[in-house]
């Protein structure tokens, strides 16, 4: 008689995106009644906290694809930055461009994806390498012809950003809806199943007949397309766009760090959506209660470093006692 895992290695663990979902809140509250920030509880102040989640958040949600295959992304920083300079140069404040920008925006980052996933899949190139070369020339020819904000965005545009339906923004309902469509697409789409098959056994999954390069493709297209929606919210709250909005928010590497807080290997084949959400609202979290406390920038990171530590290291421990 075969036994349970829970019952192999005792009770049964808290899921990983409630556990960090109930751990980021614990910390919001503590850190607003520590520093008597009572405004902070109320609705103006959790919303603020959830529109904190929206870039960063979207961000990962494509990041979260293309390491469950087994690949990595960290061209997404540099098409953030596309997508903002790119919407506003188009858009230049007329009404008439909002669609225009929004098409080429989506087109580019749809062509920086395919080319991202043919040099992964067909010609074989490291992901890391593939997408930091694709990243860095992006970086170079957007800097190259544009060196401030680009443009302005019109004030239809700019209700992407701040639009909002009662006290709940149109750009939170946006995240959680990609956030619901992408988890639905894993759990009942061929090609979600394939992502976990390709990213746990791509040999053996390839032996299974299924086409392992299309897959690595459009998880790098999808990818893509989730940072250039990323650099259209960002044009949108900022009103404009410069070329280096994803440069200076690292969102390549802050993308990657709350998809392996949320509890997908980096191996590919394990995790989902919502434990990279559950790492987004972490990340938020831990800036909002600073800012609070009144902690400089610089200690966050090293906060947030040692928690991307100890999150693999939890993880990697986890595994070794289910494999034993």
């Amino acid at each position: 008689m075969s036994l349970a895992p829970e019952a192999l290695h005792g009770r049964r663990r808290l899921p990983v995106p409630l556990f960090l979902f109930v751990g980021s809140v614990a910390l919001y509250v503590g850190a607003a009644l520590a520093t008597a920030s009572f405004n902070q509880l109320d609705v103006g102040g959790v919303v603020g906290l959830l529109q904190r989640m929206v870039a960063l958040g979207t961000v990962a949600l494509g990041q979260t694809l293309v390491i469950l295959c087994g690949s990595i992304d960290l061209s997404v920083g540099a098409l953030v930055s596309v997508g903002a300079v790119m919407a506003s140069f188009v858009m230049r404040g007329d009404t008439s461009m909002m669609l225009p920008a929004v098409l080429l925006v989506l087109a580019i980052a749809a062509v920086v994806g395919l080319v991202n996933g043919l040099l992964i899949a067909k010609l074989e190139v490291s992901p890391l390498i593939a997408t930091l070369g694709s990243g860095l020339i992006i970086q170079g020819v957007l800097s190259s012809n544009f060196n401030n904000f680009a443009g302005s965005v019109p004030p239809a545009f700019e209700a992407v950003a701040y639009g909002a339906i009662g006290p709940l923004p149109w750009s939170v309902i946006g995240l959680f809806l990609l956030a619901g469509a992408a988890s639905w697409m894993l759990a009942n789409t061929r090609f979600g199943a394939h992502i976990y098959a390709v990213g746990g056994n791509s040999a053996g999954a390839r032996m299974a007949g299924i086409r392992t390069e299309r897959v690595v493709i459009g998880a790098h297209v999808l990818s893509s397309l989730f940072a250039g929606l990323t650099g259209l919210y960002l044009a949108s709250r900022l009103r404009s766009g410069a070329p280096w909005i994803g440069r200076d928010g690292v969102y390549d590497l802050e993308s990657i760090a709350v998809v392996v807080i949320g509890g997908t290997l980096l191996a590919g084949g394990r995790g989902g959506v919502w434990g990279t959400i559950a790492g987004v609202l972490l990340f938020a979290v831990i800036d909002a209660s600073f800012n609070m406390l009144g902690v400089p920038a610089f200690p966050k990171q090293v906060i947030r470093g040692a928690i991307v530590i100890l999150a693999v290291a939890v993880y990697a421990s986890r595994q070794k006692g289910h494999v034993a």
